[in-house]
């Protein structure tokens, strides 16, 4: 026999925790299904380095990270944008400061006394939690369930599932749900990805360090900022937002200069001494750090007569993306048009999907958490709303 509940929550992440919330504001008695021992364990990872929870910029740039928008997702955040993610946070005790270029974080730099407020917030809703509890599929009307003490079987009235993406598997985040839909799933791929990289011996000093003031491109797409260079290759907010055309396969171009027209940057090579070396020469006339002259070194050689060009548009040469479970998150997952504007799946209602097992991506900044949040709360919301028709 399957138990019979009011609500149901499958994930414990960002986005089934609104779901849970909205749910039990609207007065339904919430179960949350969470696989792994303890909940929002990527959300807590994320945190680690500073929880960048949204990004305050005018809503039309705010919109245009996310691509072409499906009616569901432009209404979820069109609903719950940077500025309720900020209230959002506020509401739970958490005090926050928005940096230089717009990010947005937590004045504690981690996402642990967010989440505390927030499961404590929720127990006091009366949301029930139940961990080491991995979805394995519907039975009819019912969701089963490997559990601690063997299967299990429920049958809600609604339901959201906010069960990931797949990367991160360490942390709960293993895709396997996509095996029990049909062709309403779009496959896997990286997301905010790092680039594989072939150095040379002479690359082995800079490892670990920034590149900072960098112009980079790929195909339509261009980002402004720093990559981190590592054994594996290169890493760094600067490279992530070309995660979409680096796949289709677009070429990777940096600009180490971009403060610099190709005629200054020509001019000011011209006026040193002939006599110095070539790296003696763009270190004085350029002031160009050392990473930024091992790259050069790198990927230009052998060096040509008229350097500008090269410094304004260096290719880098790569091996392509890192894999899947070592992207930050991953594009594909279940299509839209799988779903109805309230992110109910047509082929099951009573079932809502949110999160990032949604087909969508966006770059790091905030972009990410906020959509995450705003689907769980559109999803929670549209769930509410059919259980009480």
């Amino acid at each position: 026999m399957a138990e019979e509940i009011e609500a149901l929550v499958v994930g414990a992440g960002p986005a089934g925790l609104m779901a849970a919330e909205e749910l039990a504001a609207a007065g339904l008695s919430v179960t949350v299904a969470e696989a792994m021992p303890s909940p929002a364990r990527k959300l807590l990872m994320a945190g680690k380095s500073g929880l960048n929870l949204t990004k305050d910029e005018p809503e039309e740039a705010f919109r245009a990270a996310y691509g072409p928008l499906p009616p569901a997702l432009s209404a979820a955040l069109s609903a719950f944008g940077p500025a309720e993610a900020m209230a959002w946070a506020e509401g739970l005790g958490q005090p926050l400061f928005t940096g230089s270029t717009g990010r947005v974080f937590p004045t504690a730099m981690k996402a642990s006394p967010l989440l505390r407020a927030w499961l404590a917030r929720l127990s006091g809703a009366g949301v029930t939690l139940r961990r080491r509890w991995r979805w394995t599929g519907f039975d009819g009307p019912a969701l089963t369930f490997n559990t601690p003490e063997g299967p299990a079987r429920l049958a809600p009235r609604v339901t959201v599932l906010a069960l990931g993406g797949a990367s991160w598997r360490r942390l709960g985040s293993d895709g396997a749900w996509a095996s029990r839909f049909d062709t309403d799933v779009a496959p896997f791929a990286p997301a905010n990805a790092g680039l594989r990289v072939h150095w040379s011996s002479h690359m082995a000093p800079h490892f670990g360090r920034p590149v900072k003031g960098l112009r980079l491109t790929a195909g339509a797409l261009e980002s402004r900022g720093e990559i981190v260079l590592s054994a594996q290759g290169i890493e760094g907010g600067g490279i992530y937002p070309l995660t979409p055309a680096l796949r289709a396969g677009a070429p990777l171009r940096v600009d180490l200069l971009p403060d610099l027209a190709e005629e200054e940057i020509r001019a000011r090579l011209a006026r040193q001494p002939r006599k110095l070396s070539t790296p003696n020469r763009l270190r004085r006339a350029l002031s160009l750090p050392p990473e930024k002259l091992a790259l050069l070194m790198e990927f230009a050689r052998p060096l040509p007569a008229d350097l500008a060009p090269r410094l304004k548009a260096l290719p880098l040469r790569h091996s392509g993306l890192c894999p899947l479970d070592e992207a930050i998150s991953t594009a594909g997952g279940l299509r839209f048009a799988a779903l109805d504007e309230g992110l109910m799946l047509r082929s099951r209602p009573g079932t809502f999907a949110a999160g990032e097992m949604l087909d969508w991506e966006a770059p790091t900044g905030g972009y990410l958490i906020t959509a995450c949040l705003a689907t769980g709360r559109h999803a929670g919301r549209a769930a509410a709303a059919f259980a009480r028709r």
